[in-house]
């Protein structure tokens, strides 16, 4: 009962985009919230409406044939056999490392995590049972039995180069271990640093389909590995495991190479519009991508509270007090936010022991 209780204590990871609780925790702010809090992208594709047949009937295997298909192009996998699609990359990350490692991982197993980055990782590396180290140096992963580096990276948008990664993923084979690449922010890069298509027993890629197409709630991720692990992956999936929404929706998002270019210019412009509101504020850019910037600050638990209050929600750090994440605003957002950083109480805050 107490292991049980531990876990439940170890699976409270904090993370961004919980309105709930912020509306708890500043009962005052104004509505509605703006929630810069996520990495997501504020301009949702338009997708045309959802078949009723989406809903009234089971997912059809030729739709999810079409997506894989249309995932493989996009993100240049081999082919649709080397997709595995699921609700979310983290169902796909201990999958990936079960076709790896198979049911149980032996004594000893390391693990290590190019850190700052998703606290979901580090914990299941530590359910999976692996001796865990978390590091901010590239050259550490080399030690261990499966490598995990997100890229670029969240929250400081850190991009490790990709002849690094296809070294690493040598070394890895060499010895019967497995780097994990998540590229979930990937979309927003030229496709050049991605290894998607370098795949191999040794190198695996998720991909997150919710950020960089600004719908997050339709929950679809997939994992990029040999055709082998994708059909002992879908094998553990079992039948239906995306939804027929989900299937309608996103195939066509990834269809659209047209709205994909155009967003690959829209977002470069909202931020250089938000990294003008952020350093005209005196606020330190340390890093980012183009869906969040990172600001540094000593008096960031104070600014943290200070945006609160105005109902406007950024992500903040409990292990890095100092630092801030600040996604794209849209909307009436952009005013919100100008309003503050202009404002007298603002102004005072940053100002002190900047």
């Amino acid at each position: 009962m107490q292991q049980d209780v531990e876990l439940v204590k170890d699976t409270k990871i904090d993370h961004g985009g919980n309105l709930a609780g912020a509306s708890t925790r500043f009962p005052n702010a104004p509505k509605p919230w703006i929630d810069l809090s996520t990495g997501i992208n504020p301009h949702a594709y338009p997708h045309s409406d959802i078949a009723s047949t989406a809903f009234c009937r089971l997912p059809e295997p030729s739709a999810l044939h079409l997506l894989k298909c249309e995932a493989a192009a996009v993100y240049g996998a081999p082919s649709s056999k080397e997709v595995a699609a699921a609700p979310g990359t983290q169902i796909l990350l201990p999958l990936l490392v079960e076709c790896a490692f198979g049911g149980s991982i032996p004594p000893g197993a390391k693990a290590a995590i190019l850190s700052p980055t998703y606290a979901e990782h580090a914990h299941m590396a530590r359910l999976a049972g692996f001796d865990l180290t978390e590091t901010a140096q590239f050259e550490e992963l080399f030690a261990a039995d499966l490598a995990l580096v997100v890229n670029p990276n969240n929250p400081d948008g850190r991009l490790i180069d990709r002849a690094d990664l296809l070294r690493l993923a040598t070394h890895m084979a060499a010895k019967g271990g497995l780097l994990v690449v998540d590229e979930a922010f990937m979309d927003v890069m030229p496709p050049e640093h991605s290894v998607a298509g370098d795949i191999g027993p040794s190198l695996a890629v998720l991909r997150s389909f919710g950020k960089f197409y600004g719908l997050a709630g339709l929950r679809l991720g997939f994992a990029l590995a040999p055709a082998a692990d994708v059909r002992r992956i879908e094998a553990r999936l079992g039948p239906w495991a995306v939804s027929g929404p989900a299937l309608q929706i996103a195939t066509q998002a990834l269809a659209d190479r047209d709205w994909q270019s155009d967003m690959r210019k829209t977002l470069p412009a909202d931020l250089r519009r938000l990294d003008d509101l952020l350093t005209t504020a005196g606020l330190d850019i340390v890093g980012g991508t183009s869906l969040f910037r990172l600001i540094r600050h000593s008096n960031a638990s104070a600014l943290y509270e200070q945006f609160g209050e105005a109902g406007i929600l950024v992500r903040s750090f409990n292990e890095r007090p100092k630092d801030l994440r600040f996604g794209l605003p849209s909307g009436e957002g952009w005013e919100r936010l100008t309003n503050l950083l202009a404002s007298k109480p603002y102004q005072q805050l940053a100002a002190a022991e900047r």
